[in-house]
């Protein structure tokens, strides 16, 4: 129990640091130092290492919180805090499907294409969606530590 724990900890972490790196660290160095074009292909690239990761977070995530929600006794048994983060958790796990699927392969097409206003639009929808999601991990830590 005590490895489930520790596993899913750090997978959170992953995410939700990652999440903020990219948010308020390598866009705003992105943008204040490179041209569109340079930009959005590292912000393409970068993304795409960055989405592996989270993928192999998710498996991690959703195999040690549905172990621990079983040790310890079901859902039923669970406080509100972990029946929340597990619910909001899968909204995020959506939410990323949907950008690392839908989203980021627009993005990759368009910066092959040269495709600079379009390219920038996916990655503006990309980074609204990162946010919420940002957004929702953080309220899961609040709901875990405090309900």
């Amino acid at each position: 129990m005590i490895l489930s724990h520790v596993l899913h900890l750090l997978a959170a972490m992953l995410w939700i640091g990652g999440m903020t790196f990219a948010h308020f660290a390598l866009r705003p160095a992105a943008i204040a130092t490179l041209a569109p074009p340079q930009r959005l292909a590292l912000m393409a690239a970068a993304l795409r290492h960055f989405f592996r990761l989270v993928a192999g977070a998710i498996v991690v995530l959703l195999a040690t919180g549905v172990h621990m929600i079983i040790a310890g006794g079901g859902t039923m048994a669970a406080r509100p805090g972990v029946q929340i983060m597990f619910g909001v958790g899968l909204v995020m796990m959506a939410i990323f499907f949907y950008i690392a699927h839908g989203c980021h392969p627009k993005l990759r097409l368009h910066v092959a294409a040269e495709q600079w206003p379009l390219a920038a639009a996916q990655l503006d929808r990309i980074r609204v969606l990162v946010l919420v999601n940002l957004v929702l991990g953080i309220l899961i830590v609040a709901a875990i530590e405090f309900l």
